[in-house]
């Protein structure tokens, strides 16, 4: 079977972070893993379809309702995910259903704590990289607290 890519697939971190849309076939998969990915965080209410046709990914499942934001503790547990992954030398891929506004949310967060940045300057460069991403307001003032919480 051909790999191939996930919509909405980009690196925030090449090789370690990864965003895309709910991945729908057995190729994203093979994609997700031959570019380095071992670990696959849905944010999305339901599993995404065929997770089991590549046992080689570790599925993460973090329920958050659509169009709603992470809470901290969701939040420390997505960052802890990714952080583990990349001590191991593991990338992660993190997807909602279309990895616009949930992901966007945690992706934005990760900035915040990895690049000591403010969540002002998170946002915009998540939506720099992943146009239409962070889309409500709640989501904005999540990575906006979030950096308050931890500097």
């Amino acid at each position: 079977m051909a790999a191939a890519p996930p919509p909405n697939f980009s690196w925030v971190e090449p090789n370690k972070l990864a965003g895309l849309a709910m991945p729908r076939m057995p190729a994203h998969y093979l994609y997700l893993l031959n570019n380095g990915i071992k670990h696959l965080v849905s944010l999305s209410e339901r599993k995404p379809p065929y997770h089991d046709t590549c046992p080689e990914i570790t599925l993460h499942h973090i329920r958050i309702h659509d169009f709603c934001a992470p809470s901290f503790d969701q939040i420390k547990r997505f960052l802890s995910i990714v952080e583990e992954a990349n001590s191991k030398g593991e990338g992660v891929a993190v997807h909602c259903m279309h990895g616009h506004g949930r992901t966007g949310t945690m992706l934005a967060c990760y900035l915040v704590k990895a690049r000591k940045i403010t969540g002002i300057d998170a946002i915009n460069e998540i939506r720099r990289i992943r146009r239409g991403s962070i889309e409500t307001h709640e989501q904005e003032k999540t990575v906006v607290q979030f950096y308050q919480h931890i500097k």
